[in-house]
């Protein structure tokens, strides 16, 4: 399998605090992989990196092979890596369709933008909302525009932080069977914590604890390792 996204020795500092120690990691095309823990266990802080919003203080981070470690986030967008914060980045007074269209212009001409933003809105059932503006939809609409944002250039890698954040049952349960039918066409990143919503979707589980790699395997022997259970609990890991 090709490698997409990797890193090598990973680190990150804030004064004395290690937020991400030596985490090495490798994501493939076509996977879906989520990196779980508990808050404050590093994992927002290691998305960052990978989207060049924090710049790593020790290790690497390559793309198909190539160091990208220094690289600003609009350059690592452009290398095919879509990436969803935790908090909806959106343009209140837009339409969803305008918003979209927004997204993709960086690429492509406003026609080539256009049918590929009503492609999105439409993969993610929200294409009756195209011409709704965005400050006035609701929470979980507005995580699916952004999504559709993110979908839409139509990038080889997906990042997704706390995607269901704020969201119902009901809406978390329909942002599984979407991020289930994206993963066809795009490898796919979820960082999460919140591991009822893991056990829906997930394929390779990467688990994160004080800032570095606890286990990393599939989500059935994952879900089963009582070192999981005892971070999820505040319990000491050997």
């Amino acid at each position: 399998m090709t490698v997409l996204l990797s890193t090598d020795g990973l680190r990150m500092r804030f004064g004395g605090v290690v937020a991400v120690d030596g985490v090495t990691l490798a994501v493939n095309e076509g996977e879906l992989r989520c990196l779980i823990g508990p808050n404050g266990a590093g994992k927002s802080t290691f998305f960052k990196c990978l989207t060049g919003q924090y710049k790593p203080t020790g290790g690497r981070i390559f793309w198909r092979g190539r160091d990208i470690t220094a690289l600003d986030p609009f350059a690592v967008a452009r290398l095919g890596v879509g990436i969803k914060t935790q908090v909806p980045s959106l343009f209140d007074g837009l339409t969803a369709m305008e918003g979209v269209v927004l997204a993709v212009r960086r690429l492509h001409g406003e026609a080539e933008a256009r049918r590929r933003a009503v492609r999105a809105l439409e993969r993610l059932e929200v294409g009756d909302l195209g011409n709704r503006r965005i400050g006035l939809l609701a929470h979980g609409q507005r995580q699916l525009v952004e999504l559709a944002m993110v979908v839409a250039p139509e990038p080889d890698l997906i990042i997704l932080d706390e995607p269901t954040a704020g969201m119902s049952a009901e809406e978390t349960g329909r942002a599984a069977d979407l991020i289930r039918e994206l993963n066809r066409e795009h490898a796919i990143v979820v960082v999460e914590h919140d591991m009822q919503f893991i056990r829906t979707i997930a394929h390779t589980v990467t688990v994160f604890h004080q800032g570095r790699v606890l286990m990393e395997d599939s989500a059935e022997i994952v879900f089963k390792d009582p070192r999981v259970r005892d971070v999820y609990l505040g319990k000491a890991v050997a």
